[in-house]
């Protein structure tokens, strides 16, 4: 049975940190403090990577994993190895014995092998799916699945390699019948084995033009809004910021002119932010789709570092939390994409965390998305 939707679940996104993020100080080495310390901000559900491409190749095998960057603290920033399938079984028993529901994506993450390269077809993309869930399944633990997003951020290159053979490309159009089938026919396959999640690809481009795409084959929406992204607002090139991977050089730049410019522009960049919340809730009251958001609203990339303030960061989210909230469109809200034990200066700051996740739970939802 999917899950009911009569409130917003308060949901943070904890991606493959969840399992590579494992060293001591690292925030995950303990996943009951972890949970426990998610449970006690308020929030009750979970986005994580399933590395299903990695269990449908191979569950109990240890996997050398590349790292994707060492600027930002997602995942781990140097060669790391991982086991997927007894630990992401142990995790969900560990979120289900909390009440915290568990959302299901995969940023596709590259091992030595790069067998994520192996995906050619919606068969294949249904079947590494199908088979991750057979596992949770086998362990009793399908009921603690909240939806299963197929990829992250669809279809960018960089989240995205199947598509392109690698990580560069021009993005390819969700308008372009090759894709949308791939949505539609790897989402159809996976229905007929369990017929009774929700499916999604998440987005985080492409915002414009929504009107003009087929998002009928998806049951719930999952829009990653920012007011820095550059769908949204120009302060990326403002501050010079273009998500250096493995150089310093952009968050260096962040702490130049990062809060300057916002504080100075600060009415546009979050008519900005709004703005785009409210073109989000208008996809949604047009497909008829229930909104999920787990990665938002202020900055892409931030972390703890000398001279970056947490403040205005929160201030920021607690304005896209606050807007999203009241529009009745969200049945998933996160506070940042920064909610997990490895931001110390974002974490640590509970009421804040308790204040938002009341918000969240106690707002409304339209009557046409409510079950």
């Amino acid at each position: 049975m999917k899950p009911s939707f009569f409130k917003p679940y308060a949901i943070t996104m904890w991606d493959f940190s969840w399992l590579e993020r494992r060293w001591p100080g690292a925030g995950y080495e303990d996943w009951d403090q972890a949970l426990d310390e998610l449970a006690e901000r308020g929030y009750d559900a979970v986005r994580i990577d399933a590395f299903p491409h990695l269990v449908s190749a191979g569950a109990d095998r240890d996997w050398e994993i590349l790292p994707t960057w060492n600027q930002v603290s997602w995942g781990a920033q140097s060669l790391t190895r991982v086991t997927v399938g007894p630990d992401l079984v142990a995790f969900i028993a560990k979120c289900k014995a909390r009440g915290i529901g568990v959302g299901l994506s995969t940023w596709w993450r590259q091992d030595k092998d790069d067998v994520r390269l192996n995906i050619r077809s919606a068969a294949d993309l249904a079947k590494v799916w199908v088979d991750t869930l057979a596992l949770i399944d086998r362990a009793g633990l399908i009921d603690a699945i909240l939806y299963v997003d197929f990829c992250n951020e669809f279809p960018i290159p960089f989240w995205t390699p199947f598509l392109y053979g690698g990580i560069e490309g021009e993005e390819r159009s969700r308008r372009d019948p090759e894709i949308v089938a791939l949505m539609r026919d790897s989402i159809a396959i996976a229905k007929q084995s369990y017929p009774d999640l929700d499916y999604t690809f998440s987005f985080c481009t492409q915002y414009r033009d929504w009107a003009e795409q087929d998002v009928s084959m998806l049951d719930i929406l999952e829009p990653h809004i920012w007011m820095s992204h550059p769908s949204t607002s120009d302060w990326n090139a403002a501050v010079g910021y273009n998500f250096e991977k493995f150089s310093p050089t952009g968050f260096d730049n962040i702490v130049a002119r990062g809060y300057e410019t916002y504080r100075t522009n600060q009415v546009r960049y979050d008519q900005a932010l709004t703005g785009e919340i409210d073109n989000i809730a208008a996809w949604s009251r047009a497909s008829g789709k229930a909104l999920v958001t787990t990665e938002c609203w202020s900055v892409v990339d931030y972390k703890d570092w000398p001279l970056l303030d947490w403040g205005w960061i929160k201030d920021l989210c607690e304005l896209g939390v606050t807007h999203a909230a009241k529009t009745g469109r969200w049945v998933g809200i996160a506070t940042s994409n920064f909610c997990g034990p490895q931001f110390v200066g974002m974490w640590r700051d509970i009421a804040w965390h308790r204040r938002l996740t009341d918000l969240i739970k106690t707002s409304p939802i339209d009557s046409d998305l409510r079950r």
